[in-house]
């Protein structure tokens, strides 16, 4: 089956002019109405291919079913991606550049002469020569993560409905919101999915399978001080900022991402807000090994203590959040999850490496929360940065393997992958 790789482009570069960064810095579900905004796009597109269920819900999520068309029983799985994009770099007045037949070279960007997509830093653009690349204008993240994946998953389902003579089971869709704050699945309702296992697509490049995440939490530190005019502050002020600067600090180098990879786990500051009586400082904690969450809790009480001890008035409480869990912790449940979809990759000629991902996806709580999940590549590179680019010809082979996953889960082969 072929994809409609111009129809792919136009859904894809539709989505990332819709700001939908998350916020979260407010407790509302979604974030910020953008998110409503492009789910009421999806839901018409769905309704308009002929998805009669297709809905929004009240929280924003946007369902829909594809019905099996085979008479005997098949397995339901469920495909997901997220609409919302990072807070880290704004996903207002996107303005994407599309670049066909890619001939190689640096990519300099249109809207900031400073910003250069570079083949040093992106080597991969060299086995992408004659490919169509999507970049940002190096003033907005491009939104790739995740409306490559949305833009996958909707062209597949338009496939399969132009397509009818490929047999396949019911295939349940859902978008949600809010994944790059950590509440992308806070309203989902699994029985309503009803699915053995779901697919994400959330993953980079194309040909790697991500069977593993980290496992997160995150520390907020709130360090109280006392203020008073600093006209009669003597031996009677203490300022929070001195101590949260002494507590970043005297946290372990080694532990930073700066100095982390492959396996490593790490301690990461990322945001600090305060004054005079309070500072307070939010840290993401990450490893594979779920266990040594509580040994980096542990080091940030431990360094909290020594800086109270040493500042007179300084006191400083440590509040631990759960966030997500490592979803190789869950993916055994259902095993034909990552089978089958190394069968379908094997099936049209791709390579499939199965990996770890140093974050997380919806697919790590879905995981958790008992529906296997893993993570598929979407063609997207350079996340949440105003470098970020996708590249089309990957997100056309994304759409070829998602079609193919289902096929495979309608023949259910007694094989080994």
């Amino acid at each position: 089956m072929e994809i409609n790789h111009e129809r792919l482009l136009e859904r894809f570069v539709s989505y990332v002019k819709v700001d939908t960064t998350a916020n979260a810095e407010t407790t509302e579900y979604p974030s910020t109405p953008g998110q409503l905004v492009l789910g009421r796009m999806l839901l018409a597109e769905l309704s308009e291919i002929g998805l009669q269920d297709a809905h929004q819900d009240s929280n924003g999520l946007v369902w829909a079913t594809l019905p099996s068309n085979v008479s005997d029983s098949v397995p339901v799985i469920a495909w997901n991606s997220h609409v919302d994009t990072s807070p880290e770099t704004t996903g207002a007045n996107v303005n994407p550049n599309v670049i066909r037949d890619y001939q190689g070279g640096d990519i300099p960007l249109s809207g900031d002469e400073t910003k250069v997509i570079t083949v040093e830093e992106n080597p991969e653009l060299n086995e992408l020569i004659g490919a169509t690349l999507i970049t940002t204008d190096g003033t907005t993240l491009l939104g790739g993560d995740d409306k490559a994946g949305i833009a996958i998953i909707m062209e597949a389902v338009q496939s399969l409905v132009e397509n009818p003579d490929i047999e396949h089971g019911e295939i349940r869709i859902l978008f949600t919101c809010d994944e790059e704050i950590g509440r992308g699945i806070n309203h989902v309702d699994l029985e309503k999915v009803g699915a053995v296992a779901a697919y994400t697509l959330d993953g980079g490049g194309f040909g790697d399978l991500d069977v593993e995440t980290f496992s997160a939490d995150q520390a907020v530190i709130t360090v109280n001080g006392i203020n008073i005019h600093p006209s009669i502050a003597k031996d009677r002020m203490v300022n929070s900022m001195r101590a949260a600067g002494q507590l970043l600090d005297k946290l372990p180098r080694e532990l930073s991402p700066e100095q982390t990879d492959d396996r490593d786990g790490f301690v990461h500051p990322y945001w600090m807000e305060g004054s005079v009586a309070q500072t307070v400082i939010k840290a993401i904690l990450r490893d594979f090994d779920t266990a040594k969450l509580e040994e980096y809790a542990q080091v940030i009480r431990d360094t909290a203590s020594a800086v109270e001890q040493s500042s007179d008035g300084i006191s400083i409480t440590v509040e631990i959040q759960r966030q997500y869990r490592n979803m190789a912790d869950g993916l055994p449940k259902e095993p034909r999850a990552v089978k089958y979809a190394q069968v379908a990759h094997q099936q049209l000629g791709y390579s499939c490496n199965l990996t770890k991902v140093r974050g997380g996806t919806d697919g790590s709580m879905l995981t958790e929360k008992g529906l296997p999940t893993p993570n598929l590549s979407s063609g997207q590179h350079n996340p949440h940065s105003p470098l970020e680019w996708a590249c089309l010809d990957e997100m056309t082979k994304a759409c070829k393997n998602l079609v193919q996953i289902a096929r495979v889960w309608r023949d259910d082969p007694d094989v080994d992958a």
